[in-house]
């Protein structure tokens, strides 16, 4: 039986394929649809966006020389550039040769070979019957990735199921942004799910594909050390920095509508969040890991008043290069905030009473990606003496530009200790790419790509999650509109507003840099 949203030609249509992959789910009104399946088709939108050319059309030339695609699939692009197939492959060969490193392109040739292009206009629907002629009959399925501007969603996901495109076995992955807030999110949502179930849409946050981000998982539920004391009685706050040293570079349009708070905080941040707050999941499962991580997304506490802290980069000097303000930048003023610090909280058991700082720039004086787990000191130092000061233990979780992660631990310094023992902070650290030298550095975007083809939501976020950040997230601009907030400068090369700094050291926390 079909899912209501089915193919309107039904399985008699374009899309009726053999049930070798498939895997049935029930649902409360008895229909039951395909979820499990390889796809033998990826079709790419916006494949001459930058987007395509930095990321996805490298990764799927990593995969490919790694034997990792499986060599029947066929790669078909789109955009509204008027391209034939080997203007395309020209356009894919010259950003693999800037993008990819050489020691990775192993069979480029083969991986070009597979590349169909069909141009595109969303907003002209007659052009989809000629994608969809491109396209072809799939033997198993096709895995659609829609990297386009909000404003074609709606048409897009329109053409496509009028065209046969969004039948029964077809997936889609969807890159942000996916919307502005709440509302023109579910708008998005409501149009993408009129064709496409919630089992069959794959939201992106591509962070979610780094490798250190999903080895949180396991240094939490992999180690017994760890779980025991991941609570409010062991830790004292969690800081999460996502920094940048970039200014606004191709991005002015869509930055300046959004800010650092839409940008940054409503996916990546929360993301981490809720992976370092949310309970062990029943198993390692797209359904149990999503389930966990919307409780702590909807146990969020609402922010008040004095709680963040928005800046504006203004002029100055990142590496020892001057760099302009962002007004400068913009070619105008404006009240985007580039910069934002939060003091969160988590309502629920384990993290009751335990601030989660969050801090996001650009013009930052260096790129990282971190989280940081400060615990809580010893109760009682038995070491009496100045040389035996005690600093508690902190857990530092790299993610960009280096993946690690380091434990500080109290240790004593060698010697005679004739006036007391001496004690000192040590790291002991784990650098993945000195542990893990075997395996190659992958592009987030690999795994991403792999698991859209091959139908594993795990790493893709469901749209529960998606609204419950945007509840969040609207509630704070909401207080910032009524206060009238406007964001503080910071000189470029800076750690943002000394605010930010206020923010965190009235509770004796600072920020680790």
């Amino acid at each position: 039986m079909l899912h209501p949203r089915a193919d309107p030609e039904g399985m008699s249509g374009r899309y009726a394929h053999s049930q070798s992959c498939e895997e049935e789910r029930g649902f409360p009104d008895g229909k039951v649809f395909v979820t499990k399946f390889t796809s033998d088709r990826l079709l790419l939108f916006g494949a001459t966006g930058d987007l395509s050319r930095r990321m996805l059309l490298p990764s799927l030339c990593a995969l490919d020389a790694e034997g990792l695609l499986d060599p029947k699939i066929e790669i078909i692009a789109t955009a509204r550039s008027d391209l034939d197939d080997q203007g395309f492959r020209n356009f894919a060969r010259e950003s693999l040769e800037q993008f990819l490193p050489a020691n990775r392109r192993g069979g480029m040739a083969t991986f070009l070979n597979r590349l169909r292009y069909q141009p595109l206009d969303a907003n002209q629907p007659e052009g989809f019957e000629a994608l969809a002629s491109k396209v072809g009959t799939p033997q198993e399925g096709l895995s659609i990735f829609l990297s386009t501007a909000p404003s074609l969603f709606e048409p897009t996901i329109r053409g496509l199921a009028q065209s046969g495109l969004a039948g029964e076995r077809v997936r889609i992955g969807l890159e942000k942004p996916l919307g502005i807030d709440l509302a023109s999110s579910k708008v998005i949502n409501d149009a993408v799910s009129a064709a496409f179930p919630e089992e069959r849409i794959y939201r992106i946050d591509h962070y979610l594909g780094k490798e250190t981000v999903q080895n949180l998982l396991a240094l939490r539920f992999a180690n017994l050390m760890f779980e025991p004391l991941w609570n409010a009685a062991h830790i004292d706050h969690v800081q999460i920095t996502v920094s940048e040293t970039v200014g606004l570079e191709s991005r002015v349009g869509y930055y300046d509508d959004s800010g650092a708070l839409r940008d940054m905080v409503q996916n990546h941040m929360l993301q981490l969040l809720a992976l370092v707050a949310m309970e062990p999941p029943v198993s390692y499962d797209a359904t149990n890991v999503r389930d966990e991580k919307v409780k702590v997304l909807r146990s969020l506490r609402p922010v008040k008043t004095g709680e963040t802290v928005t800046g504006q980069y203004r002029a100055g000097a990142i590496g020892g290069q001057a760099v302009p303000g962002y007004d400068d930048e913009l070619g105008k003023d404006s009240d985007t905030e580039t910069f934002v610090a939060i003091k969160a909280h988590i309502d629920n058991w384990r993290w009751q009473g335990v601030p989660f700082y969050l801090r996001t720039g650009k013009r930052l004086p260096r790129r990282t990606t971190e989280i940081i787990v400060q615990f809580r000191p010893v109760p009682h130092s038995i070491f009496p003496g100045r040389s035996a000061k005690m600093a508690p233990n902190r857990l530092v979780i790299g993610i960009q530009p280096s993946e690690n992660i380091t434990l500080s631990l109290m240790a004593k310094v060698p010697g005679l200790d004739r006036d007391g023992v001496a004690l000192r902070a040590i790291p002991l650290e784990i650098s993945m790419a000195d542990a893990f030298a075997g395996p190659q550095r992958r592009i987030a975007y690999e795994r991403l790509l792999l698991d859209l083809i091959e139908g594993d939501q795990t790493l893709f976020v469901r749209r529960d999650e998606v609204e419950a950040q945007w509840e969040w997230i609207d509630a704070i601009r909401a207080g910032w509109e009524e206060q009238q907030l406007e964001p503080k400068t910071y000189t470029a090369g800076s750690w943002g507003p000394s605010a930010a700094i206020a923010l965190a050291e009235r509770d004796g926390v600072t920020w680790h840099e």
